[in-house]
């Protein structure tokens, strides 16, 4: 099996517990709706260094847009109730509990996609939602 998928996830791994984390400082000295125009800010920058790189050509199909406008609409509320949360909550919680956002990937993946788990990786999810109950409790 190709391992090409290691190296981007653990870049997502850092960029998120970075993204987690810098929030809680950020609520100190401006409020999450004053944080979220600067954190949009901060991806529009990306975005135009990736147009660039893609020379203005972008790939257009009207299923792909529709689904990629709703995952940014869903990005950006999910980290707007983050930055409300951990404004309000300890980092150290709110990062973890919402850290397991997978487990609704998980669930929508069986359910839609038709993907299946092994048994160990059964455990694991079920290891997952025992840790959100600890935490929480």
């Amino acid at each position: 099996m190709s391992r090409e998928w290691i190296l981007p996830t653990l870049g997502a791994f850092i960029s998120w517990g970075l993204w987690s984390f810098i929030p809680k400082i950020t609520t100190q000295y401006i409020k999450p709706k004053s944080a979220i125009i600067y954190e949009v800010m901060g991806m529009m920058i990306l975005g135009i260094i990736i147009l660039f790189s893609l020379q203005f050509e972008v790939e257009t199909h009207p299923k792909g847009i529709l689904l990629a406008i709703i995952t940014g609409i869903l990005g950006f509320l999910g980290a707007f109730c983050f930055l409300n949360a951990v404004s309000k909550g300890p980092v150290t919680l709110v990062a973890t509990v919402s850290a397991l956002y997978p487990l609704v990937s998980v669930v929508l993946a069986i359910l839609i996609l038709g993907e299946t788990l092994t048994v160990k990786q059964i455990i694991g999810v079920g290891l997952a939602v025992f840790a959100m109950i600890l935490i929480t409790a």
